[in-house]
């Protein structure tokens, strides 16, 4: 058989071979402009290394302006980086989409409120300097996986996150949030269900009025932007519970928000699959935010 006639390691050299040449391919017609600072030094807040972003605009772009979607990475509240999602911001770019990819504060340096100031603060950049890469502020939308996901829900929810950096209006026009964790944290951390769950303290904190502060489901309204869910059909029974009832809350209030379960997708392989350009939810995400592909 051609798996032993060849050996293993010709196998796994070929795969990376293949996976180099497509990635150089994805890459060859976008531009990343990577580490720029969404803080300055000078600012109290600021932890070096955290508080940036890098942007993903096509190389060739015609002169209308693109739309703009700021990704936030997951990883549990403690761990993360931009530096792990550039094929996210490669294919986005590739489709269509100015990218912009950031990092922000983690725990146990900081707490939530202080991450969703730094994802606020990030936008807030990508409003006032994403037309010098082609984008368009006023077509600004926001994604996240896990963590990311539930960041991005309170960006699109909580107006005053914006407003005390002095925007009049919330300037997010839509969410798609891929396995978001973190929507009812009130909820969660409440109950505390689940063996571990006392982990969630060191970000969140012991304060219930901080859980409720954090969790979108407490801010979400009828003039809440559009919604783009999707839940892994073998995700955690958590994430299941709150995106369900995240989904019947807009409905309650007059939205129809997209709600797409992925039948056998556990919870790393729901931000995984978005290696795949032709993925279900970039096509979704597309014609949410209006891009036109060639």
């Amino acid at each position: 058989m051609p798996f032993f006639r060849y050996g293993l390691p010709a196998i796994v050299a070929g795969l990376l071979l293949l996976l180099v040449a497509n990635e150089y391919a994805v890459a060859r017609p976008s531009r990343r402009i990577r580490d720029v600072a969404y803080v300055p030094p000078t600012d109290s807040a600021y932890l070096a290394g955290r508080q940036v972003l890098d942007v993903y605009t096509p190389r060739q772009r015609g002169p209308q302006p693109l739309p703009v979607v700021v990704f936030i990475h997951g990883g549990n509240w403690d761990s993360g980086s931009k530096n792990l999602y550039s094929f996210i911001g490669r294919r986005l770019a590739k489709q269509g989409v100015v990218a912009v990819i950031i990092s922000y504060r983690l725990a146990p340096q900081v707490r939530v409120p202080q991450m969703a100031d730094d994802c606020a603060r990030a936008v807030v950049w990508t409003t006032q300097h994403v037309a010098e890469y082609g984008g368009d502020p006023q077509r600004l939308f926001v994604m996240g996986h896990s963590a990311g996901g539930g960041l991005a829900a309170l960006l699109a929810t909580k107006d005053e996150l914006f407003t005390r950096w002095g925007l009049a209006h919330n300037p997010v026009r839509g969410a798609i949030l891929d396995d978001p964790a973190g929507l009812d944290m009130l909820d969660y951390l409440q109950k505390m269900q689940y063996p571990g769950d006392e982990q969630y303290l060191v970000p969140f904190g012991k304060d219930p009025a901080v859980w409720r502060a954090t969790s979108a489901m407490y801010f979400v309204s009828a003039s809440s932007p559009p919604f783009l869910l999707f839940v892994g059909g073998d995700t955690y029974p958590s994430i299941q519970s709150s995106s369900a009832r995240f989904r019947e809350r807009l409905q309650a209030l007059g939205q129809q928000p997209g709600y797409t379960v992925l039948p056998g997708k556990k919870h790393v392989p729901m931000v995984l699959q978005l290696f795949w350009q032709h993925n279900i939810i970039y096509q979704q995400l597309l014609k949410m935010v209006g891009a036109k592909v060639g």
